[in-house]
C-alpha cells in the first residue's frame, strides 16, 4: 500500500488543517520509501516504542505525540537523535496525529464518552467556524443513562484505561449525572467544563491552582492513561481503514511511577 494512501487514511480520522496553530500534527520524518506493508501505531515516538515497532516489521509509524514541538538541530547524543537514527537507518517515516486526532470526538479520541453511555454531548472547546469544522473540538460533556457514583465511573474507564495514579480535587457528589472529559493535559478545559453544566471533569495534568480553583469534582488521571487507549483505538480502526497492510498497536507505561514509602 501507498504511503500517500495511509496519511490519507489517517487524515480522514485525524484532520490535519484543525490541528492546533502551535502543534507540529503531519509527517515527522520522511523516508524514501513509497510502499507499505505494516504499520505501528504507538502514543509516544521514543526510541523505546520505535525499536519495538521495528521489531515487529513497522514499515511506518504513527504516533499520536509529535517529535518534538520546537524543532532542533539533532547535536546531541539524547533520545530525539536517537529516535531519528532509528527511523533513518530503517528508512521509515513518522506520522504524527496530535491535535488533529484530539479534535475529533467521533474518533478514538470521544471513547470515554461511549463507553460512558453520554448523551445531550457538547463540545467544551470548539475549533475554527465552517462547515469544515463543524462538530470538531477539544473535550466533550455529556449525560450519563443515569446517576453514578464517581467510583462506578473510574470503574467503568478504568476496564479500559491504564490508571497508575489518580488524584481528586473539589466536592465530590454522591451521585453524578453529567460528565465532562478531555485526554492529555486538559485541564485548561476546568472553566468550559463547569459552563457545560459537568459535576465531574476528568483530564491530565491538573495544576495546584487549578485544583484550588475547581467549583466541580476534578479528577486527574494522568497524561497517559485516556491517550495510550485512544492509539489502540486508533490502530483498531485503521485496520478496517487499510485492509491489507498489518496495522499493529505499539503499547507503552506512563513514565510517571507511584512510590510507596515503607
Amino acid at each position: 500500500m501507498t504511503l500517500a494512501r495511509i496519511i490519507n487514511a489517517i487524515e480522514g480520522i485525524a484532520p490535519l488543517k484543525a490541528a492546533a496553530p502551535w502543534d507540529l500534527s503531519g509527517l515527522q520524518v520522511a523516508s524514501v520509501r513509497t510502499s507499505v506493508r505494516a504499520l505501528a501505531v504507538c502514543l509516544d515516538p521514543t526510541p523505546d516504542s520505535i525499536r519495538a515497532a521495528l521489531d515487529q516489521g513497522a514499515q511506518c509509524i504513527l504516533s499520536h505525540h509529535p517529535l518534538c514541538l520546537k524543532p532542533t538541530l539533532p547535536n546531541r547524543l539524547d533520545a530525539y537523535h536517537e529516535a531519528l537514527r532509528l527511523l533513518f537507518q530503517a528508512d521509515v517515516p513518522l506520522y504524527a496525529a496530535h491535535t488533529s486526532l484530539d479534535v475529533n470526538p467521533q474518533g478514538p479520541a470521544g471513547w470515554p464518552g461511549r463507553e460512558l453511555g453520554l448523551n445531550e454531548v457538547s463540545v467544551l472547546e470548539p475549533v475554527g467556524e465552517g462547515s469544515a469544522f463543524a462538530h470538531l473540538g477539544y473535550g466533550l460533556a455529556g449525560n450519563l443513562p443515569q446517576p453514578q457514583t464517581l467510583a462506578q465511573i473510574l470503574s467503568t474507564l478504568g476496564r479500559h484505561a491504564p490508571f497508575s495514579a489518580l488524584t481528586v480535587s473539589g466536592k465530590t457528589p454522591e451521585a453524578i449525572s453529567r460528565v465532562a472529559y478531555c485526554a492529555g493535559s486538559g485541564s485548561s478545559l476546568l472553566e468550559a467544563a463547569q459552563r457545560a453544566g459537568a459535576q465531574l471533569f476528568i483530564t491530565g495534568d491538573v495544576k495546584y491552582h487549578t485544583a484550588l480553583a475547581t467549583d466541580i469534582c476534578l479528577c486527574d488521571v494522568g497524561h497517559h492513561s485516556l491517550e495510550e487507549e485512544m492509539m489502540r483505538r486508533m490502530s483498531l480502526l485503521l485496520q478496517e481503514e487499510l485492509a491489507g497492510i498489518d496495522v499493529f498497536f505499539v503499547p507503552s507505561v506512563s513514565p510517571f511511577r507511584p512510590v510507596v514509602l515503607p
